[in-house]
């Protein structure tokens, strides 16, 4: 997935939401509706949300050192996780809780135009931060579904866009009809009704993301197609004539390890081996660009040995 496509949708979605969290605070101040109080305060930990991100993509960037031998890729999983814990804290509980209040002492909606006005503003301006991060994520999403895009992409920001603007959208509707019923029939319980509505949507969507992103922080190996690529590039029928082994570990979105138990002849001399490492190596990184480190072992191949499966003391893991 391309840093650069995740970071415009991230931009595009920040800026959407400054100007929409604005809008809806100053309705909120003129007509007092839950519902917009809500919104406001969602728009702006989804702002804050996205600062995160790029932040985390900023930290990843760090050169590797000895405390962090293969780099700091990751910390953009951290950072998507952290998104997680401030759409479900801020964002989802604030509004139970003041969905919960408004039920409690309801009361009516002054000055009707500036919420309505303002959601139908915010569902324009959430629509274009949501078409960008479409556009962005169809680049390289192929014929995955769209919860399969979410499940597998191994880059966090652009499936967590999407999810909060989906989840954006559907709260404004939301709060659109909490608004609208409570004017209908001059009740404020309708808009507080909305706002629990909110809530429960941002809790889920936060849900999910904490999910996601826990199975990225646990470390997650390379997509099935990735893997027929290493392999068919590994194994040159020559010098290496098989894989006894093989793991791969995300270390981050871009950058992929490969530890692999190769097999080769037994007459072959140690110049020989070296050389087949090295040819295999340079397959490998031609076939799947994101392979960054590649740690192959030579072995003679024996039943015996692959069937008892790799020492988990030696190889590193993957899902």
């Amino acid at each position: 997935m391309s840093a650069s496509g995740g970071t415009r949708a991230i931009v595009a979605a920040l800026s959407a939401n400054l100007a929409i969290a604005a809008a809806k605070f100053v309705a909120f101040a003129f007509s007092g509706s839950s519902s917009m109080l809500a919104e406001g305060v969602h728009s702006l930990a989804d702002s804050g949300n996205q600062g995160l991100l790029l932040i985390g993509g900023k930290k990843a960037k760090r050169a590797a050192n000895e405390e962090h031998p293969f780099g700091y890729g990751r910390e953009r999983y951290v950072y998507a996780f952290l998104v997680s814990i401030v759409l479900f804290s801020v964002g989802g509980m604030f509004a139970l809780y003041e969905g919960y209040e408004k039920i409690r002492h309801p009361h009516a909606i002054d000055h009707w135009y500036w919420p309505v006005g303002v959601l139908v503003f915010a569902i324009v301006a959430e629509g274009f931060s949501f078409r960008t991060a479409i556009k962005e994520s169809n680049h390289t999403r192929g014929v995955l579904s769209w919860t399969e895009f979410i499940r597998r992409a191994k880059a966090p920001e652009l499936p967590v866009v999407l999810l909060e603007d989906f989840g954006a959208l559907i709260g404004l509707v939301l709060a659109l009809l909490g608004v609208g019923i409570a004017l209908a029939t001059d009740s404020g319980v309708w808009d507080g009704i909305g706002t629990l509505c909110i809530g429960t949507l941002l809790i889920c969507i936060a849900l999910v993301l904490a999910a996601e992103t826990k199975s990225l922080l646990l470390g997650e190996g390379a997509g099935a197609e990735s893997l027929t690529r290493i392999r068919e590039a590994t194994v040159d029928g020559e010098s290496v004539t098989g894989i006894i082994h093989m793991r791969t570990l995300h270390l981050g979105p871009e950058e992929l390890l490969v530890a692999a138990k190769i097999s080769v002849r037994h007459d072959d001399t140690a110049a020989q081996v070296a050389a087949a490492i090295d040819a295999a190596e340079e397959r490998i990184r031609a076939a799947e660009p994101f392979a960054r480190v590649i740690y192959l072992e030579p072995d003679i191949y024996s039943e015996a040995a692959a069937a008892a499966g790799p020492d988990p003391d030696q190889t590193p893991g993957g899902r």
